[in-house]
Parts: C-alpha cells; structure tokens; sequence
C-alpha cells in the first residue's frame, strides 16, 4: 500500500476564531489542486500564544497563520522575520523553518494585489483608518508600491504617529498623522480610502466608521479591509456614491492564495478560493 495517511498540517491562531472564513478558503484550495494538506483553525489566548507556537513546531506543522491579537506578538516567539516584515513590525503567516518558523506578512501584499488589478498606484493619495497590525501591513506595502502621499487616521495619536513616521523613514511614501476627531472629514484631494480597522467585522455588522459620509466623493476608490462580511456599511455607501469599492474578501483571497505559495509552492486558483466563501452564504 502506497498511500500515506499523515497530511501535511496547517492552520491559523487567533482569538476570536469562529467567524474566520480562512479554513474554507484554503481547504477548497487543497482539494481543487489535490494537495494532502490540511488547515485547522485554532482559537488561542494571548496567554497560550507560546505554547500554541511550541507545539505546532512540535508536531511538525509546515506553517500557520495569526490574526487579532498574535500579529505582534508571535514575533517574540518565532526565529526571525522576512524582509517586509521587518519593516512593518508585524506578521500573519509563519512558515517552517527547522525547529521554528520565519514570520512573513502577507497582508499587504495581497492588498496591494487585489488594488492594482482595479488601479495603477504609482503617486496616489491615501487615507487610511486604523493604525494597528493590519494597518502596519497595508500602510508600509502600499508606500512601497508607488503611492505618494499616506495619511494614518486614528484614534490613539501615539499609535497613528507611530506609524506615520514608520512608512515616512522606511519607504519612499509621504507619511502624515491625522486626529481621528468625530465625523472625520475625508480631504477633497484623497484619491484613495481604506479601511484598516476591525469596524464592521462580523458579528458587529452595521458598525460604521465614524466619518463625515458627505466628504465621500465618486472619484475616490474605497477599500475595506474587514472580509467577514464583504459588502460592508462602508463598501455599500461608497457604491452608493459612485466610487469605485474593492470588498476585504478580495485581499483575503490573494493572502491565502499567497500563503499556500509560500507554504507549498503551488500557485493555486483564485477563483475557487472566491467562491467558496461565497457558497457559505448561499
């Protein structure tokens, strides 16, 4: 007998873990392209990140994923960083490396990915919401990319400078912090706004960034990076006010896409990951 029972083993920490629609995506993956590989979504406490990190490499996991909270502090726990990573101070996807893994983060990439297929990057102007490990992600890939100017909207000012100044020392990108007061007015020159905040994740689905709805304009492409649900109050308004929208399920296609590449080599199908998501909602 030839054929072996022991797959290849894979999978993402994260606390909350219920609506992460990751495994769905990635198992669809595995059997379009015949991989024996399989994906186990793990809700972990910051408390047990370590030991949920030591025992992964213990059963010989070829990789995993980290979502909110770990994408900062699995750094402390993992051999060392990628390139981009180092920059961006934060990871989403480990990939095995001897007794250990190299954290890499694929967050940006797949977003810069899935914006590019829409628009050319090069000199645009950035609004972004959200100055946190996604934020660090996007914020840093997209200034790599071409765009010429990024303003980092939010809440905590130590947080948004923080990353302002990251992107502005690091990266060829214009970086400025804006206050995130109530009704935040979008500037009229913006070319581009993105969601980088958990607002409008499931279970909370009607939440709404709290912004000035009228400086919304139809020329202004509007991304969100929220998945769970794709259309969005913000995806929805911004159609409904003629801009051109990119719904977070497109970046979370091209990470996992870009995961799978990392961990097996295989360049997978995109389309089957998309519409996987979709059958789950009928």
């Amino acid at each position: 007998m030839t054929e072996t029972f022991l797959s290849e083993i894979v999978g993402s920490f994260a606390m909350p873990a219920a609506e992460n629609p990751t495994v769905a995506i990635m198992e669809a993956a595995f059997r379009h392209h015949g991989l024996d590989w399989r994906y186990l979504n793990c809700e972990v406490s910051p408390q047990k990140l370590k030991a949920a990190v030591d025992g992964a490499a213990a059963m010989g996991w070829a990789g995993f994923n980290c979502s909110i909270p770990h994408k900062i502090a699995v750094i402390e726990h993992i051999a060392g960083l990628g390139k981009s990573a180092e920059i961006i101070g934060a990871v989403n996807t480990m990939i095995a490396k001897g007794d250990s893994f190299v954290g890499e983060n694929t967050d940006g990439r797949g977003f810069v990915e899935a914006i590019s297929a829409i628009t050319d990057l090069a000199g645009k102007k950035v609004v972004m919401f959200g100055a946190g490990g996604a934020a660090r992600a996007l914020g840093v890939e997209l200034a790599l990319a071409g765009i010429s100017e990024l303003a980092v909207v939010n809440r905590s000012k130590q947080r948004g400078r923080d990353l302002a100044a990251l992107v502005d020392s690091k990266t060829p990108a214009r970086a400025d912090y804006l206050p995130w007061a109530e009704r935040f007015a979008i500037p009229r020159d913006a070319e581009m706004v993105v969601n980088a905040t958990s607002i409008g994740l499931y279970p909370d689905l009607e939440a709404k960034l709290d912004i000035d709805w009228s400086s919304l304009e139809g020329n202004m492409l509007v991304a969100d990076g929220v998945h769970n649900p794709p259309n969005t109050h913000l995806i929805r308004s911004a159609r409904d006010k003629g801009c051109t929208v990119l719904d977070g399920l497109g970046m979370l296609v091209n990470v996992c896409a870009i995961c799978i590449d990392l961990w097996t080599g295989v360049r997978v199908e995109k389309q089957v990951m998309r519409d996987a998501v979709i059958n789950l909602n009928g």
